[in-house]
């Protein structure tokens, strides 16, 4: 067996390099760290420290201003409904799109590519989206926030390609022992495409999750916000309470800037829960559908 000596030179560059990515990352976690502290602590301390990775004062007053009614956890139902929902929606339609165009015989496959391309550089605008969806009688429903992006065009594209790079002769064999199109797909295919699926999994959770401007424009009942909106909106009303509190010095205003960052948290926390179960797939994913057309 070959051993293989380090000569100094090397491990000097790589101590450099385990010095520069671990400043990197120390850099890149302090932010979460200081919204997670300042969540938990006093409007007096936000304003008088400006950087602090541990409060002085722990509070959970912020906590208990947005969590003092059930509307957020009903909003949190509505986005997690979303989210699922729409991401197996989204996985459905592209899968069953990208595969029939990865094969390169099939009838006017040009012509609709072209066409997924067109809508990647031009789109009809928010406007006569906004006359489409109301057409559809999809206004105040949490079908407009699913069905109009029901498949992204550059996603579509990536699986074409993954799908266009697996081996040849395992499709070949399977027709040979009677596979339909069908079971081609459910029994080699998406097995061999676990990577990219989950890549595409976190890419279209992570967009409905964080989806504010379509239910902003979409959605008019309270009860059907998704969390991003409600959040807004318990944002708005704290810092409207300051202005209550200037003309009725009685009332207590909750605390406008830990808030925020609570807000912070509150939103950003699951999504972050479920990240690390799809690292692992994420580049590779990627890396695998956009070497080659």
């Amino acid at each position: 067996m070959t051993k293989h000596y380090r000569t100094a030179g090397g491990t000097v560059f790589d101590l450099l390099n385990y010095v520069f990515l671990g400043l990197f990352g120390l850099l890149a976690v302090l932010p979460f760290i200081f919204v997670l502290s300042g969540s938990f602590a006093t409007d007096a301390e936000i304003t008088k420290r400006a950087v602090f990775l541990i409060p002085s004062t722990f509070s959970i007053d912020a906590y208990r201003f947005i969590f003092s009614t059930d509307t957020i956890l009903r909003s949190i139902g509505v986005s997690v409904y979303v989210t699922v929902v729409g991401t197996i929606v989204n996985l459905i339609f592209t899968v069953t799109m990208a595969y029939p165009l990865a094969r390169r015989g099939l009838m006017g496959r040009n012509l609709i590519l072209n066409l997924v391309i067109f809508t990647m550089l031009f789109g009809g605008g928010m406007i006569p989206t906004y006359l489409v969806i109301r057409d559809l009688n999809l206004l105040d429903s949490l079908n407009a926030l699913i069905i109009p992006g029901a498949i992204s065009a550059f996603n579509l594209i990536i699986v074409k390609n993954f799908f266009q790079e697996l081996p040849p002769g395992l499709e070949e064999a399977a027709r040979i022992d009677g596979c339909n199109e069908l079971g081609l797909l459910w029994r080699i295919v998406l097995p061999l495409s676990k990577p990219v699926l989950a890549t595409f999994t976190l890419f279209y959770a992570v967009g409905h999750w964080n989806n504010f401007f379509s239910a902003l424009l979409y959605i008019n009942d309270p009860e059907k916000w998704p969390l991003q909106v409600m959040l807004r909106q318990i944002v708005m009303l704290s810092q409207s309470a300051g202005d209550i509190t200037s003309m009725d010095p009685s009332f207590v205003p909750p605390p406008e800037q830990s808030v925020k960052m609570a807000v912070i948290v509150v939103g950003t926390l699951p999504i972050l829960c479920v990240y690390p179960f799809l690292q692992k797939h994420f580049a590779k994913g990627v890396l695998f559908g956009s070497i080659k057309g």
